[in-house]
């Protein structure tokens, strides 16, 4: 299984493609370094993107609770593959965002790449600065949820 951990400044050109980080890379199984996928949050204005095997687990965590002929059920799945991709790193270990994308998470040049245990959040830098908890806040929630 893999697990993510770090946080990264990268930049995107032109085209809305970044270099995939070694050390994200390094943490990846060798069997699945080349496909991704790329939804939007549920939570917040963030992409999440998921290394293939761990988006399949997501799934099948999903399935067993999901009855496909309950309409509650069925608008929650349309809700949670909308706005979602495959990705795969090209040969130079770069992956492009795909334009809606970077109007759903208000993306632009600067973006921050947090290594979130087994998927990586795809943030503004700008956004993401502005959420960070001070130290007291931080503490206080580990508090709260660790107890």
């Amino acid at each position: 299984m893999t697990t993510f951990i770090g946080d990264i400044e990268c930049k995107l050109d032109n085209k809305a493609r970044f270099l995939f980080p070694a050390t994200f890379k390094k943490q990846l199984d060798s069997s699945e370094q080349i496909r991704f996928v790329l939804k939007k949050d549920i939570f917040e204005k963030c992409l999440i993107l998921y290394p293939f095997m761990e988006w399949e687990k997501q799934i099948n965590i999903i399935r067993e609770k999901i009855n496909p002929y309950n309409k509650e059920h069925s608008r929650f799945l349309r809700g949670f593959y909308k706005n979602t991709a495959e990705i795969t790193l090209d040969s130079n270990n770069r992956i492009l965002i795909p334009k809606k994308f970077l109007q759903i998470a208000n993306l632009e040049k600067e973006i921050l790449l947090i290594g979130l245990d087994s998927k990586i959040e795809i943030w503004s830098k700008n956004i993401y600065d502005k959420l960070q908890l001070n130290n007291d806040d931080f503490a206080n929630l580990a508090e709260k949820i660790l107890k």
